[in-house]
């Protein structure tokens, strides 16, 4: 076993008696939702406009951003997932997180956030940002093995 998967899994058995964090419903999950793929990106920006906390629909926006695979796309989905990256651990705390433990994926409005801290990793590699890239992998693999999974796909 190579040292970096070591140190991950000792990271995750410290967390072993940590509780996990349930975030509250995402106010602009239901609209998101209700609106389903076809949504279009002005939706989108009218929906977080009205619901600027929500990180799902950040995590929206800089996932859609990345899909145009431009470098004017890179950088507005870098901010768009830090936003929501931002707004989502300002929910982490509100909720008792205390810095470190399960964010589990299985639990739905946890994934906004889970989706923009991948989000944020992507864009971070993709303009350069190595530490930062390394940084968001970590942290979405010690809040959640399944959201990393699931995210890399």
């Amino acid at each position: 076993m190579d040292l970096v998967t070591e140190a991950h899994r000792n990271l995750l058995a410290g967390n072993a008696g940590t509780p996990q964090t349930r975030l509250p419903a995402d106010p602009a999950a239901s609209e998101l939702g209700a609106a389903g793929a076809q949504v279009i990106d002005a939706q989108v920006m009218d929906i977080v406009g009205r619901h600027p906390a929500s990180s799902l629909g950040w995590a929206l926006l800089a996932e859609r951003a990345l899909a145009e695979n431009t470098a004017e796309g890179t950088i507005r989905a870098y901010a768009f997932a830090r936003t929501g990256y931002h707004r989502g651990l300002d929910a982490l705390r509100r909720s008792g997180w205390r810095g470190s433990g399960p964010v589990p994926w299985e639990h739905e409005p946890n994934r906004g956030f889970l989706r923009a801290l991948w989000a944020l990793s992507v864009a971070a590699g993709r303009i350069g940002e190595t530490d930062e890239q390394d940084r968001c992998v970590q942290f979405l693999r010690d809040s959640s093995e399944t959201g990393y999974t699931e995210l890399v796909g």
